[in-house]
């Protein structure tokens, strides 16, 4: 059901991220009460209009949706734990980075203290973007609290209820990471390969690079169905052939520049063909770095 009003939001936690969410829905007309430790990052939201929570009980109590983003778990029970009494019959939202069982250890001691619904988000932007078209924010948990708060929680991002367990963001916002991450690696690389020539590193990119991975991306359904069948067949450029040229380590160290961001998975695709891999895909790597039981 949609709202009909803008619902008050608490925020705990001011830091670059914390202060966009706060702005975001601020912007949205949503009444925002905020807290941070060092209350002079308050200042600013304050001045646009949010309420300022002398406590964490206080701030706590302004709203029926809280929302926490602090630097680690650790950080979430420590500003928590002393005014958990007065979280009962609220919607809890914790947006701060963790793993999949540190959400699912702070929803069970949510559970307990009577909220009325725990939700963990993993959110997929920079402060910067944050209320703008490209940014996304990923939850799981209760799917109640959810759909009843979806319109709030799309006033920072693209709201996206990915399951029931609270673990599930947190595991698909790292998984994103590392997909981002190595794209990342592969444009360093690049860049130390091209500085050893008088190649313009933007003109580089824009012109060759972007449009490579653009098209490269269209492997990666094939590449998902093939590991999702367990068929690693390849019909086009086997592992074999991929790792019988120079290696990215050899050409890296002739260049003179390292090759350590790429050694690992040069290493794994190596390790597949000596195996008796050698005509497979390259998504056949994964069965050397997923748990036993996942395949």
């Amino acid at each position: 059901m949609k709202e009909t009003t803008k619902k008050p939001v608490t925020v705990l936690g001011l830091g670059d991220m914390g202060a966009a969410l706060a702005n975001a829905l601020l912007e949205n007309g949503h009444p925002v009460t905020v807290w941070n430790r060092s209350q002079a990052k308050a200042d600013p939201l304050v001045a646009k209009g949010a309420a300022r929570g002398s406590t964490v009980a206080d701030a706590i109590s302004a709203s029926p949706l809280v929302l926490v983003c602090l630097l680690d778990h650790a950080s979430v029970h420590a500003v928590l734990d002393p005014a958990a009494d007065g979280l009962a019959g609220r919607v809890l939202v914790n947006v701060t980075s963790g793993s999949p069982d540190e959400a699912r250890e702070l929803a069970g001691w949510a559970a307990g203290q009577n909220v009325k619904g725990f939700l963990d988000g993993g959110i997929m932007a920079i402060p910067s973007m944050i209320g703008g078209p490209g940014a996304l924010v990923l939850y799981s948990g209760s799917r109640a609290a959810f759909e009843a708060h979806e319109e709030t929680l799309g006033a920072m991002g693209a709201a996206t209820f990915v399951g029931d367990d609270a673990g599930l963001a947190p595991l698909l916002d790292l998984a994103m990471l590392a997909g981002m991450y190595g794209m990342f690696g592969g444009f360093l690389q690049a860049m130390a390969f091209i500085g050893t020539e008088r190649v313009e590193p933007e003109e580089f990119t824009t012109s060759l690079l972007i449009p490579w991975l653009q098209a490269m991306t269209g492997a990666l359904p094939e590449m998902a169905r093939q590991i999702a069948a367990g068929d690693y067949s390849s019909t086009g450029s086997s592992l074999a052939m991929q790792t019988s040229g120079v290696g990215f380590v050899a050409f890296s160290e002739s260049l003179g520049v390292s090759g350590e961001l790429m050694a690992p998975l040069e290493r794994l695709m190596k390790q597949r063909v000596a195996d008796g891999h050698g005509d497979d895909d390259l998504s056949s790597v994964v069965e050397l770095i997923a748990k036993p039981s996942d395949r």
